[in-house]
């Protein structure tokens, strides 16, 4: 397939996509908006203390696979509609949109085609240039993906901040759910178990209100990832929960009936425990919201 055309209008290019974050020169994964470029992104507090848990919307949508312009589409309109609000001193609540992708591949704003190991006109899945940071990722079933629509004033101007916390988040699910040691790579962003990726993370953030975000391989097939150089990283690999798990079995053979349960059942877990985790994290309380509530609130109703 060739290069997708957005059916949906394209933001302005992102400014400083070629900017890197100084603590991880070699992968940055931030692409600002004008407003936030000209306040320098300097940590500062938030607006308001955690004297109580934050009301997040949650649009929980993790057992189905939405299309990508579909979905980016939400959250473009989201986040300007919380722009809307925000002017009127009326932004009352954050957001989070939880689903799976149909696959696909995805480029930050200032991604290097050298990554694609394809000629993009010929492309084996559909190819959308959006305005994250970062370079290529593919997103596919089993891949629970992310997408915190959150404005930082209420919680910390600092983006620094905001990628360590969504590292903190898997890192916190592998720990606590599936007992799986994971960390942070020095000079890297995302979540990694030994040489292997489990959570890439691409964030734009305009005016202090994020979108894109972060997605964690379950129970994906990892070999679309063969087509493409993942975030632009030479040596290393890529992993999924699965896998892992699977490692830790001692090599006891399963039918194809009983994997399949299996792999629902991790999404199932993994989903429940993305929520709590990031509740914690964040310090969010959620309410949970229909897809025909998010299409009400996109159209300001």
């Amino acid at each position: 397939m060739a290069l997708a055309t957005p059916i949906y209008p394209t933001p302005s290019p992102a400014h400083c996509s070629s900017k890197r974050s100084s603590d991880r020169s070699s992968s940055c994964v931030v692409a600002f908006s004008r407003d936030d470029r000209a306040s320098n992104l300097k940590t500062q507090e938030p607006t308001t203390p955690h004297l109580y848990k934050r009301r997040c919307a949650c649009f929980d949508l993790y057992n189905e696979v939405v299309p990508y312009k579909e979905a980016w589409f939400w959250q473009k309109s989201l986040v300007q509609r919380r722009h809307t609000l925000m002017e009127r001193d009326e932004d009352q609540s954050d957001m989070l949109i939880i689903l799976q992708h149909p696959p696909v591949y995805t480029l930050g704003s200032g991604s290097l085609d050298k990554y694609m190991k394809f000629d993009i006109n010929d492309a084996p899945y559909d190819v959308y240039r959006t305005e994250r940071g970062g370079e290529v990722t593919y997103h596919g079933p089993g891949q629970i993906v992310l997408y915190p629509i959150i404005n930082l004033r209420y919680h910390k101007m600092d983006l620094h901040w905001y990628l360590r916390s969504l590292e903190e988040v898997v890192i916190r699910v592998l720990s606590s759910t599936f007992s799986i040691k994971a960390s942070r790579l020095d000079g890297f962003t995302g979540v990694w178990v030994g040489n292997q990726k489990l959570a890439a993370i691409g964030i734009r953030v305009s005016r202090w209100v994020t979108f894109h975000g972060l997605a964690l391989n379950v129970t994906p097939d990892l070999t679309p990832f063969q087509h493409i150089v993942p975030c632009g990283i030479q040596d290393r690999e890529v992993g999924s929960i699965s896998e892992l798990l699977a490692g830790m079995s001692n090599g006891a053979t399963v039918d194809d009936t009983a994997i399949h349960n299996r792999s629902l059942q991790l999404m199932d877990i993994t989903h429940e425990s993305l929520l709590k985790e990031f509740s914690e994290v964040f310090q969010l309380s959620f309410h949970h919201k229909s897809i025909s509530d998010l299409d009400l609130y996109i159209k300001g109703e």
